[in-house]
């Protein structure tokens, strides 16, 4: 079994297409047809039903296909990762996501700038998620964005929580309520506009001293609060999960494409929705923002990068940031990457 037959094989899985499988991988079909016979012979398994059409994977070929085409990704981000310690990037590529750039994103770059002369810097919008095998891949070199993420060749850093604000239509009727519920925007359209879900969920629900309370109440608050978690653990969109965690369901939602169209609609007159602070600055003419009164309704910014290989500029990166914070007043707890 060798590298040759494995990719023929995830070819063909993939497309399900001999003769689409060669276009891809540039073989010829007799080349390829022997490399997968080849992968079979060495496994001792039939891995694809060549009697269907498109072709089907037999259930040990479903398997292998699941367990191979994750180590080949891993190879390529080796191969990668290799390629980039023996010939590092001269500039530093930033990924972001578009949030970031309306809050310190500009002030932090402009910073780090001045302290670093000597690099070039370039910028890309790109999502959280993608944002990883960017870095894998070498796309980027470090990474802001708005979710936490669970992959063993990335490190990450918290850099702070942004509270989130509620965007209203200026003729809503609480546009001018300083201090919003959720409870309270329940009833009104919500525009949702993130892409990517929430990949795992963790309650973080403070519980009150219950020392004081009767047995009953206190199996009544349980029963509640786990059939609050209960539903809380279900919902991955962004920010339907805000207000899951605080057992509240929205009775109007849609879905667009993205944050600035969901501002257009609200701008509109067409519903409301919830923006980091930083946001807060856009089409302020048709637009009310007010703050709510929830503590933790809140939008983290990480910084992420590769555990293995950390651009030595990422430092001073890191050091501009935590300046900016500081010169604004932002409360922040001082991290290194490792």
């Amino acid at each position: 079994m060798d590298l040759k037959q494995l990719k023929a094989f995830i070819a063909v899985a993939k497309l399900q297409s001999f003769s689409a499988a060669t276009q891809a991988t540039g073989l010829s079909q007799p080349t390829l047809s022997r490399l997968l016979k080849q992968l079979e012979r060495d496994l001792e398994v039939v891995l694809i039903d060549r009697y269907h059409r498109p072709l089907q994977l037999t259930t040990a070929g479903l398997f292998f296909y699941d367990k191979i085409s994750a180590l080949l990704i891993e190879l390529d981000a080796v191969t990668h990762m290799t390629q980039r310690l023996s010939a590092p990037s001269k500039g530093l590529n930033i990924g972001f996501v578009p949030s970031v750039l309306y809050g310190l994103l500009p002030e932090v770059i402009a910073t780090f700038k001045q302290q670093n002369a000597d690099i070039e810097v370039t910028l890309k919008d790109i999502s959280s998620y993608q944002q990883i095998e960017a870095l894998k891949s070498g796309e980027i070199d470090v990474g802001f964005g708005r979710f936490a993420h669970q992959d063993p060749w990335i490190q990450q850093i918290l850099l702070r929580h942004e509270r989130y604000l509620v965007a209203l239509p200026k003729a809503h009727a609480l546009a001018e309520v300083k201090e919003q519920r959720l409870l309270d925007l329940a009833n009104s359209h919500l525009i949702l506009y993130h892409q990517t879900h929430l990949p795992g969920l963790i309650n973080t629900d403070s519980t009150a001293d219950d020392t004081s309370m009767s047995t009953r109440d206190k199996s009544a608050k349980q029963s509640a609060k786990s059939a609050t978690n209960s539903v809380t653990d279900s919902v991955t969109e962004p920010l339907l999960y805000l207000f899951a965690q605080h057992g509240i369901t929205p009775l109007r939602t849609s879905k667009v494409s993205d944050l600035q169209v969901a501002l257009g609609l609200v701008a509109a007159g067409e519903g409301i929705t919830l923006v980091p602070a930083s946001l807060q600055v856009m089409r302020t003419k048709q637009i009310s923002y007010q703050r709510l009164i929830h503590e933790n309704v809140t939008s983290p910014i990480y910084l992420h990068t590769l555990k293995d290989f950390t651009h030595p500029k990422v430092s001073d990166l890191l050091t501009a940031i935590y300046e900016i914070y500081e010169q604004r007043g932002i409360t922040y707890r001082r991290q290194q990457f490792v």
